[in-house]
């Protein structure tokens, strides 16, 4: 596996992460469809032996169940992974969601100490803030978040879903590595609004979750009724009616490209985020897809095939909102 650097302050990780949320279930259902603790546990085994060491999570997930989950699988093997986990989703002190995001100085070291309890670790390597609590400056939030470092509880910070202002404002007050949203050949957001421009200015690395449109690239998905009966991507925009059947179109193209370069759709699909300098986390919770997904990291894409590919799904192609109208609204865009 090759490895990069992640922001500009010193953190390396392997050049593709590996997503967990999916390997727990949410609020007593599941994301994804159904969770094996065992083979997650194995999925996260096997990704280290081939050098995929940056694991990805969040107290929300769960809640608190994945880092918990993470705790088991990285036992004894602390020091060989890179763990990133996230706070922001307020959760009380019975472990239960509150519906509000919560930046402020005081939750923020309840939050940490919450996290670092289920890992059973003593520091994380990157803290970020999953959704910009909108009544709490961000100046504020970041200040404490530093403060975090200091203390030796986290080694480097970063942000999710956020604008190119608050991007800039929260640099100003803490050194930032990295920048999380979702991005893909079928979600380009952060480059239409300037976001992607703007962090690589400031030598902040792009984080890509969903890398694979939320397992839609893999071309498994033929219709909306393919997605497991209480899968949450038959909630969201992308995937529902005349636009599934449009993204089906555009897919379709994809998959042309990738079959005369010998590669699959998703191989093809990472390798194009990789080239455009972001580090994807593909959520997998099976052995047999990580090696699939390492691979990716040996695709040499030349400008010409860049160019081909966005020229199937150009910048401003609508291919339908990525989450629920309510779910929109905690964006900061």
């Amino acid at each position: 596996m090759k490895t990069t650097k992640l922001g500009s302050q010193g953190l390396i990780t392997s050049q593709v992460g590996l997503g967990c949320m999916g390997m727990t279930s949410m609020m007593g259902g599941d994301m994804y469809g159904a969770a094996d603790e065992n083979e997650a546990i194995k999925t996260i085994h096997h990704s280290l032996e081939l050098g995929g060491n940056f694991l990805d999570t969040a107290d929300l997930y769960g809640p608190e169940l994945n880092e918990q989950l993470i705790a088991k699988a990285i036992v004894g093997k602390r020091e060989q992974f890179i763990i990133a986990t996230k706070f922001g989703f307020e959760i009380n002190g019975k472990g239960e969601l509150t519906g509000k995001i919560n930046g402020k100085k005081a939750y923020i070291k309840q939050a940490v100490e919450r996290s670092l309890k289920n890992l059973k670790t003593d520091y994380i390597d990157l803290y970020y803030q999953h959704r910009l609590d909108f009544e709490t400056p961000i100046e504020e939030t970041v200040e404490a978040m530093g403060e975090l470092v200091k203390e030796g509880k986290v080694k480097y910070l970063g942000l999710s879903e956020v604008s190119a202002k608050t991007i800039a404002r929260a640099h100003k007050v803490h050194p930032i590595s990295a920048v999380q949203t979702e991005y893909s050949l079928f979600e380009r957001n952060v480059e239409a609004q300037g976001i992607k421009k703007a962090m690589e200015s400031l030598g902040i690395t792009l984080v890509a979750y969903s890398p694979l449109g939320r397992g839609f690239l893999s071309g498994q998905f033929q219709s909306p009724d393919d997605f497991p009966e209480n899968d949450f991507r038959r909630m969201i925009p992308k995937f529902q009616g005349e636009q599934f059947q449009k993204n089906l179109d555009l897919l379709n193209e994809i998959q042309k490209i990738a079959s005369e370069k010998g590669v699959s759709s998703p191989q093809l699909a990472l390798a194009w985020v990789i080239a455009k300098g972001a580090i994807p986390i593909p959520g997998t919770k099976r052995v047999k897809y990580v090696k699939q997904n390492i691979a990716s990291t040996e695709i040499e894409l030349t400008q010409e095939d860049l160019d081909r590919l966005e020229s199937i799904i150009p910048i401003d192609t609508e291919t339908g909102n990525r989450y629920d109208e309510f779910n929109m609204q905690g964006i900061d865009q």
